[in-house]
């Protein structure tokens, strides 16, 4: 009797799919970013979107959400708030700190931002047949739970 060979390849070295994966995403940031055309650095757009969907924030935590340094953050809403794109107000139990929440002109600029992003890339998606968009979609449920903070 001939012994049963499996159908299944091989799994994968962890680290070459890692090195993989990480290449893809920087890639995929990367086009995605040159698709927003917001005209704002990545670190404005993040920060922008951030407050968007966390907002009103604390510079203290929008600091926290974007991983930087108070300092750093402050610059940055500074020059957004030049820009018009958030406004800061006194938190109403505490009128020594100040929140930051996005102004009608953000809220327009990441909306936009979001719309030509998605086009892209539902447009990339598009292109690909039956089998490779469920793959595709499959593998989202994996990138979710690998990106959940522990």
């Amino acid at each position: 009797m001939a012994a049963k060979t499996s159908t299944r390849p091989p799994l994968a070295d962890p680290t070459e799919t890692a090195g993989r994966l990480r290449l893809s995403a920087t890639r995929l940031a990367r086009r995605l970013r040159q698709e927003a055309d917001a005209g704002l650095t990545p670190s404005m757009l993040s920060a922008l979107a951030v407050i968007d969907c966390h907002g009103p924030l604390t510079l203290g935590a929008l600091a926290d959400h974007e991983r930087v340094a108070p300092p750093s953050i402050t610059k940055l809403v500074t020059r957004l708030e030049a820009d018009g794109l958030v406004v800061r107000s006194s938190d109403p139990d505490d009128g020594r700190v100040t929140r930051v929440a996005t102004s009608a002109k953000g809220l327009a600029l990441v909306d936009e931002s979001r719309r030509r992003k998605t086009a892209w890339l539902a447009g990339r998606i598009a292109t690909l047949d039956a089998d490779q968009q469920r793959r595709l979609a499959d593998a989202l449920d994996i990138l979710d739970a690998l990106t959940e903070r522990p």
